[in-house]
């Protein structure tokens, strides 16, 4: 059997929690922000920044960052380009339970057609969802972020005479490679558990 290249894309994610401002509980709590990144077939990666106990704070610091990396289609790339990231600010409750204080959307289409597909510090007010925990009156929540997109592509070595598809070979002579979304969410989903 010989040896061929081949090329594949992929598609890096870079999402950086800076900061948090307006932010006014009625009484002491644990805050986190939660987001939700697309994974493809309706699914989406469920991510959350580390929990700071506060009442009040003109300013509330995470500087936190998660990147994850996955194969990336043409078809995939169109997709994700009409998803949006999801991004909640939550209040931990007893019995491990958290209630949503204020949420915001961001278009990954902005990211795709920034600059280097790259939006960097960026101040997202958020919509509240008040429900008795949160100061009202007050300007709304807003949460500072910086989040980049990065296409590669790698070059791979395939033995010839292989399954057609990608060049590996899975016990039942199919294909087994991880480029499908659920895998990329199955993998970065346990990442952000440790």
């Amino acid at each position: 059997m010989g040896v061929s290249d081949h090329y594949v894309s992929s598609l890096g994610c870079e999402v950086r929690i800076l900061e948090a401002k307006n932010i006014e509980l009625k009484s002491h709590g644990n805050i986190f922000i939660r987001y939700y990144l697309p994974a493809g077939n309706n699914k989406r990666i469920q991510l959350n920044t580390r929990q700071i106990c506060t009442k009040s704070s003109q300013m509330i610091i995470w500087n936190e960052s998660f990147s994850l990396e996955c194969s990336a289609s043409e078809e995939s790339l169109k997709y994700l380009k009409q998803q949006t990231v999801v991004f909640e600010l939550r209040r931990k409750k007893k019995l491990g339970k958290s209630v949503v204080l204020s949420r915001a959307e961001m278009p990954l289409k902005a990211v795709f057609e920034s600059p280097n597909m790259e939006i960097d510090e960026y101040w997202l007010a958020m919509a509240s969802m008040n429900d008795g925990v949160l100061e009202t009156g007050l300007k709304p929540p807003s949460i500072r972020l910086s989040m980049k997109m990065e296409m590669r592509k790698e070059r791979k070595q395939r033995l010839k005479n292989h399954w057609e598809g990608c060049g590996c070979q899975g016990i039942d002579g199919g294909c087994n490679c991880a480029a499908d979304y659920e895998i990329f969410a199955l993998a970065a989903a346990m990442e952000g558990l440790f």
